[in-house]
């Protein structure tokens, strides 16, 4: 690895670094060698964490070398290095039981939000050629692996449930500790929060206990924010920050976090929850009061395990009363907003309650001892504790600083009103106080209660009691920390070093547009007063659709909070705007909750590598998780659109309380000062959540990427200017719609030839790349995940229920059943995928095989491709059944019917739906069974036996009933009636059998009318054999294609004609929609007068891509493609470049018959014949013969 010299050490880096990168390692060792804060901020993608790790464990490396240089020549003085000097309460960084010469190296503290992004750091360190010991804390939640432990629903109970089996010494996990502490492979490996639960598995140790206590000799430690800025968390864990080098990554989030680890919310139901968890205590110790001897036991509760009388602990319930009545007498206005006081309000209002300085530390340890008896041994009341819990956490944080006497009590009060409000306000949460009925209960416990909020608007609050703790440097760092004088005026602590650095990436690597503007011409704003208008939506929607289009592989889509996304989702399904969508990129939906939150970002991924894939869309809000620090690199995020601007709720208490306290902040200090006021900070902490969204988009050097500002409060001065420098000068605002597809197709167009391909490592960022590409998201561990991109299963609004199927069978499960599917599709597709006309006129080498879409009443006909990728929300459609009807008129009303039963895409879609159920509902073994048995039915056509075995399977569980019924559909005719009447007498309904059921396809739909058809076909033939009598199918077409090109090179000119050229002929070899679309839109949409080419370009479309180049096209032009513009263009193109030829013909031409043009024309005909077509498919199909449509 090559080594720097930064400072004088020398820093092993992975690679050469760039500028920036080591003007910001230099800016962390001054820090470091100063013992001096430092707040730098450096784009998201320039490596920080890279160039963190790196330069802090340089110089960690370098102090334990000076240490030792310094010991040896005092030992060679005969002095000992340190002879008044006691261990480090850390422990020391000792090698195999060697005395340590390191007992004041610094240790290093590495903090950020989440454990997500701390397992991303690990990953990087990984990288670097530094070995320190480490270790990474998490909580019992997340560490636990004693099985009892696990199996408690709240965190507190594992908390309780956790002390007290170690305090009894019977959890096994813990007891192996001190051993395997020693173990040198546990000490010296780097393990992330998964590692840590893997090797306690695999050793039987305790993974919580086993990291507090590799932490004693740790040189770096990993932990989320809350560890530090949480007093409470501080304590718990046994943090000595004495002398440490703290960093806070992603040190944007640190302001809320140190006002939330300070702030507090009292309920009526907290209240009322601990009042009940007391109640509870006393009633045991009365029992127990009652059985024993009087002579034998006083009022202490000998022998219970709570060493109180129950005298004090009636008085803890008096206590949690009077504060009960003290909240609810405070008068509230009648506006309903609430009143709000000084922060020095609080002391008065518990001491109404009996709860002071003096008494907090009997008060604390009484609630302490209650709540370990009611979690303690084998009492199951965790619940009731958690109102004792959260009540004890408040007594500690009004209560943090200690006064000195009396005196200071009325000092710490003023202070506290420096950063504090309190702010009483009614009761709104669904929680209800319950209604005691006892001699103690609170009078008011029939009102509604009222809400105590004590909240911290400074976060120099928490900074400056971290600072008080003696660490050596506080570094904060991130990619969105602009404006930085604002930013460390609120921390309230000296910063003398900052950086502000450029990003590492060209001009070619970042597209940046402003787009006020929809293709319809609607203004886009997510501005209250419109974020829910239809206008809106439905622009905003198609705006979406056309950049999907032209974006490769990932597309991010912010939008600014879950109501908008949800209400957008809605408005789309009910208006088909999430089928078109989906029909370039499937949608995946950020969860609100934790659980498949992995699940769905494994499934986006694995469809962005998929070779044979357009990518898909992750569609997220702004501040949640997939904003903070994901990675989204290279094809996981080729482009961001950012839909509005997330401003906090403006009504919200706490946000008005905050501004106003801001301005106060201001006028106090002076307008000269760098306070933000609130109207400032307001505006920041939408542009820093935007800035934090932007930032997916580019994570590495090589990466590149488009950012879309959806939004005309972007085209403001004011708005611009909040977003990083890096990026300003990018930014161009667009008047047209058109030009921003022109110009970003371009862009992609150039980035992808000259930047370099995704690395292997990129792309195995999440999933193993070595699994095949086009089946890795229908394995049959996807289920969840496959999921993912169900708008139903994250928007409540959406959901829908299948008449005939249970909630079980709604679950669609992709497994190896549902290949069949794919391999279907696959076969299919490479029958219909003939080389198209255009194409072969461009090469010369092969003959014309097109095919015209089927186009003529009804519609053509989804691929099954469908049902796999979009789930549910699809199938609601399709499983509606019914009947299509494909009419060909003339002009004097004669019509030909020709009646489909059901389109393939709905009845395979059920056919597949209803597999994938039965995979999901059978154990391994019965599925087995099941294959097995519809093999045999195929092949002997047995129906007692497949019945037989369908009752034994399906009717053990009234549950399965449904998929009995469903297997109706597989049914051969001459047995449908029987399987009803089974049906019938074995679930006690029926499957819907009519007579018609019975016949064969060809009995139900006679081919009646093709005499009138190949009539009329005939005719037109020779009507066209009339008009060019020397001029077959063939010589025509060639004219038509001759006439194109000749109009599209003499159009666009020779350099962008073999621009043309060059991807219609990658088109052919690669069938890469995007690329080819990108390119030709790019071609034609730069001058409206060749529009007319675009459309007429339609025609060489590959039938499985023109429904969408359709829609592009009509969302760009306002036209649209159909079949009777192209025969007008084919004609005049005829015309005109075969002049002479035709011309002569001209002079003797008389019109055509009028029979001639009642008939029906060549492109229904066709159309007849491929539904006909499709429909003979679906039917070996449903009989589930795919080797004889393969020979076929």
């Amino acid at each position: 690895m090559p080594r720097i010299s930064l400072h004088d050490l020398v820093v092993e880096f992975p690679f050469q670094p760039y500028k920036c990168q080591e003007d910001y390692m230099n800016k962390v060792i001054e820090c470091l060698q100063k013992k001096v804060n430092g707040i730098l901020e450096s784009p998201t993608g320039t490596g920080k964490t890279l160039c963190l790790l790196c330069s802090t464990l340089a110089w960690q490396e370098h102090f334990k070398d000076s240490i030792s240089a310094r010991k040896i020549a005092e030992r060679l003085k005969g002095v000992e290095l340190f002879p008044n000097r006691t261990m480090s309460s850390w422990g020391n960084s000792t090698t195999d039981g060697e005395a340590s010469a390191y007992t004041d190296v610094p240790k290093i503290i590495y903090a950020s939000r989440t454990h997500s992004q701390l397992s991303q750091v690990i990953s990087e360190l990984k990288n670097t050629s530094y070995r320190p010991r480490m270790c990474v804390l998490g909580s019992r939640e997340q560490l636990c692996i004693h099985p009892e432990v696990m199996k408690q629903e709240s965190s507190h109970g594992k908390i309780y449930m956790c002390k007290a089996k170690v305090a009894a010494h019977s959890c096994h996990f813990y007891n192996n500790v001190e051993e395997k502490s020693t173990d040198k492979d546990l000490a010296s490996n780097i393990l992330d929060i998964e590692d840590l639960v893997q090797t306690g598995n695999k050793h039987r140790v305790c993974p919580y206990y086993l990291a507090r206590t590799l932490k004693q000799q740790a040189d770096i430690i990993f932990m989320p924010y809350n560890y530090l800025l949480d007093t409470k968390s501080r304590r718990a864990h046994n943090i000595d920050l004495k002398g440490t080098v703290v960093i806070f990554d992603e040190a944007h989030n640190v302001e809320r976090m140190c006002e939330e680890s300070a702030s507090f919310d009292l309920t009526p139901h907290d209240l009322a929850s601990g009042i009940d968890a007391i109640n509870l205590v006393l009633e045991e110790q009365a029992k127990i009061i009652q059985s024993s001897d009087p002579h034998e036991n006083s009022m202490e509760s000998t022998g219970s395990g709570l060493n109180l009388q129950l005298e004090n602990i009636a008085k803890i319930k008096r206590t949690l009363l009077q504060l009960e009545s003290a909240i609810d007498a405070v008068e509230l206005p009648d506006s309903g907003n609430g009143i709000t006081k000084e922060g020095r309000f609080i002391f008065d209002l518990f001491a109404e309650a009996q709860i002071t300085f003096k008494k907090k530390a009997e008060l604390l340890e009484s609630l302490e001892q209650i709540i370990q008896f009611l979690g303690g041994g084998t009492r199951k009341m965790f619940n009731n504790t958690i109102g004792l819990q959260k009540l004890q956490d408040i007594i500690q944080t009004v209560f943090n600083m200690e006064p000195e006497d009396d005196k200071s009590s009325f000092v710490v009060g003023q202070m506290m009103s420096k950063y504090y409000r309190v702010h009483i306000h009614q009761d709104t949460s669904q929680q209800r106080q319950k209604q005691r009925v006892d001699l103690w209960s609170s009078a008011v416990a029939k009102k509604q209660g009222k809400t105590l909020s004590y909240w911290c608007f400074s976060p120099g609050y928490s900074m400056q009691e971290l600072v008080r703790q003696g660490l050596r440097t506080i570094i904060l760092t991130s990619g969105t920390l602009f404006p930085l004088t604002s930013f460390t005026m609120e921390m309230q602590i000296p910063f003398p070093i900052s950086l502000e650095n450029p990003h590492v990436i060209d001009k070619h690597q970042i597209w940046v547009g402003i787009v006020p503007k929809g293709p319809d011409g609607v203004l886009l704003s997510s501005a209250y007063e419109r974020r829910f208008t239809v206008e809106y939506m439905s622009s905003l929607g198609k705006t979406i659709g056309n950049i999907a289009r032209v974006v490769p592989h990932g597309l991010l889509v912010f939008f600014p909070s879950y109501p908008v996304l949800d209400k957008s989702l809605e408005h789309w399904r009910d208006h088909g705007f999430s089928s078109r969508i989906e029909d370039v990129k499937p949608m995946f939906v950020e969860p609100k909750g934790k659980r498949n939150f992995t699940e769905v970002m494994d499934a986006y991924y694995e469809k962005n590598i998929c070779n044979k894939s357009n990518g898909a869309m992750f569609l997220a809000v702004c501040r949640g998780k997939a904003s903070e620090g994901l990675d989204f690199a290279d094809v996981n995020g080729r482009g961001v659109i950012i839909t509005g601007l997330p401003f906090p709720p403006r009504m919200d208490p706490r946000v008005v309380l905050k501004m106003q306290f801001l301005d106060e902040m201001r006028a106090k200090h002076g307008s000269q000062t760098q306070y933000l006021s609130g109207q400032e900070w307001y505006r920041q902490q939408a542009s820093r959540a935007v800035n934090q969204a932007v930032g997916r988009v580019i994570r590495h050097r090589h990466d590149y990427g488009a950012i879309f500002l959806c939004d005309h409060r972007f085209m403001q001065s004011d708005t611009r200017a909040q977003l990083p420098s890096w990026l300003r000068p990018h930014i161009t605002v667009y008047d047209s719609f058109g030009h921003v597809i022109r110009d970003v197709s371009q862009f992609f167009r150039i980035a992808h030839k000259i930047m370099p391909a995704p690395s292997s490592r990129s792309l195995q960022r999440t999933i193993d790349i070595g699994k095949p590409s086009c089946h890795v998201s229908l394995s049959p561990g996807s289920f969840t995940s496959l999921k993912a991109n169900n708008l139903d299963a994250h928007v409540p609004s959406l959901k829908r229920k299948l008449s005939g199927y249970d909630d079980g069978a709604l679950s669609v499960v992709i497994d190896g059943t549902a290949r069949v599917c794919v391999e279907y599709e696959q076969m299919l597709s490479t029958s219909l995928k003939k080389p198209v006309g255009l194409l072969d006129a461009l090469e010369q080498t092969e003959k014309r095989n097109g095919e015209e879409e089927s186009s003529v009443g009804g519609k053509k006909a989804a691929p099954l491709s469908a049902l796999l990728l979009q789930h549910q929300k699809r199938l609601v459609s399709d499983h509606k059944g019914g009947r299509k009807k494909i009419k060909i008129v003339n002009k004097h009303g004669s019509e030909m019917v020709a009646c489909l039963n059901q389109s393939s895409s709905s009845s395979s879609s059920r056919a597949a739906l209803y597999m994938v159920s039965v995979k999901q509902t059978l154990s391994q073994s019965s599925y087995e069974v099941f294959m097995q048995t519809m093999q045999c039915y195929k092949a002997e056509d047995d129906f007692h036996a497949i019945s037989s075995q369908l009752v034994s399977l399906f009717t053990e569980d009234p549950n399965k009933y449904t998929l009995l019924r469903e297997f109706y559909q597989f049914v051969r005719p001459h047995h449908k009636k029987q399987f009803d009447e089974l049906c019938h007498l074995v679930t006690g309904k029926g499957c819907g059998y009519k007579p018609e059921h019975e016949l064969l396809r060809e009995e139900k739909y006679p081919r009646a009318g093709t005499a009138e058809v190949e009539e009329r076909c005939a005719l037109k033939a020779e009507c066209m054999k009339q008009s060019y009598p020397h001029s077959g199918p063939q010589e025509r077409h060639q004219q038509f294609l001759s006439a194109y090109l000749t109009k599209v090179k003499k159009s666009l000119g020779q350099d962008k004609y073999q621009r043309f050229s060059t991807a219609l002929s990658m088109y052919k070899k690669m069938d890469n929609y995007p690329a080819m679309v990108s390119e030709i839109a790019d071609l034609f949409t730069e001058n409206p007068e060749d529009y007319h080419l675009l459309r007429q370009f339609y025609k060489f479309i590959r039938p499985h891509h023109k429904h969408t180049f359709n829609q592009m096209f009509k969302d760009l032009t306002g036209m649209s493609c159909s079949d009777a513009e192209q025969k007008e263009e084919e004609r005049d193109f005829i015309t005109t470049a075969s002049s002479n030829s035709i011309a002569e013909q001209s002079g003797a031409k008389e019109k055509w018959p009028q029979s001639c043009m009642d008939a029906c024309t060549i492109t229904q005909v066709e159309s007849f014949v491929m539904q006909q077509w499709e429909l003979l498919l679906l039917l070996f199909w449903s009989t589930w013969d795919f080797n004889y449509v393969k020979s076929f």
